[in-house]
């Protein structure tokens, strides 16, 4: 196991044993849901693994240590205290400082894949933004899985970004992505979007071949897996074409540019939607962290 990490007994075992594991990621608890709920919500996401026989691996910044695996006392501490974002370029400012952070998708991946852990479970990925031909605002997530041998299972990209780029770029970085019953891809809150993608596997075992294939082609670009939201889960499309509308012209009418419009936007729809986003976020998140589990069953 590389030096560098701390891996959690549990999960340095399962690997050992070719065991199945699944990474989860520290963000969606540190930023992306409100106290106490995320806490609970952090518990529940590991319970769903450990239910199907998976070793969960939620990961995050310690003290300046990336870690495989969070003990309570240290699950606690990222619900709980106010803690950075940790993206890729941040792993070695936090370890030099040694102070802890939640990471994102990319850093996650990327601590994953040095850690062995095959698979990864999010709520969705981080994409190109609308207006980026001017901004040049990118998720450092797309480059970090394009150098990064994981599979990750999410619901698409936000529907506030600009999913036709986002999956233009995953094209242009050749990062595999196939549709898990579907050749839509979705658009997090909603199974679908109006783009489509080529590949479609029916089951978590054709997944894992494809995992496999990869390895065998010593692939080192990651596989999104694009798996949708059920449909009596989604959020209904009329309330939320209806939001967005308004959250984007609140951002408008308020001047917010940059880093800041995604995180406007995305608190204006939690509190716009009456909270009903938030449960679809998390309704998600649970399918993710499912399909994820019989990913790497089937894998191991």
């Amino acid at each position: 196991m590389p030096k560098d990490l701390k891996i959690h007994p549990s999960v340095e075992k399962a690997l050992k044993k070719g065991k199945p594991v699944v990474a989860l990621e520290s963000t969606i608890i540190s930023h992306g849901l409100p106290r106490p709920r995320n806490f609970q919500a952090a518990k529940d996401f590991e319970q769903i693994l450990i239910d199907k026989g998976v070793t969960p691996a939620t990961i995050a910044v310690i003290n300046g240590v990336p870690t495989v695996g969070l003990n309570e006392e240290e699950l606690s501490l990222i619900a709980n205290q106010d803690i950075p974002k940790a993206s890729v370029r941040d792993l070695a400012i936090l370890s030099a400082k040694k102070i802890s952070g939640a990471t994102t998708v990319a850093a996650t991946a990327d601590i994953a894949a040095r850690a062995g852990v095959q698979v990864f479970a999010t709520g969705g990925l981080g994409g190109v933004h609308r207006g980026a031909i001017e901004t040049f605002d990118e998720s450092a997530d797309i480059t970090t899985l394009a150098s990064t041998p994981i599979a990750v299972v999410a619901a698409g990209v936000k529907s506030v970004l600009d999913i036709g780029a986002t999956l233009e770029r995953l094209e242009t970085l050749s990062i595999s992505v196939v549709g898990y019953k579907t050749k839509i891809f979705p658009s997090f809150w909603l199974p679908e979007s109006d783009f489509t993608i080529d590949w479609q596997a029916d089951s978590a075992e054709e997944i894992a071949e494809v995992i496999k294939s990869q390895r065998k082609q010593k692939s080192n670009s990651a596989l999104v897996v694009a798996n949708p939201i059920p449909k009596d889960k989604a959020w209904d499309k009329q309330e939320h074409d209806r939001v967005l509308a308004q959250a984007f012209k609140a951002a408008d009418e308020a001047g917010v540019r940059g880093k800041a419009v995604t995180p406007f936007l995305l608190q204006y729809i939690v509190e716009a939607s009456g909270g009903r986003s938030l449960e679809v976020n998390l309704d998600l998140a649970r399918n993710n962290v499912s399909l994820a589990a019989d990913i790497a069953k089937a894998l191991a």
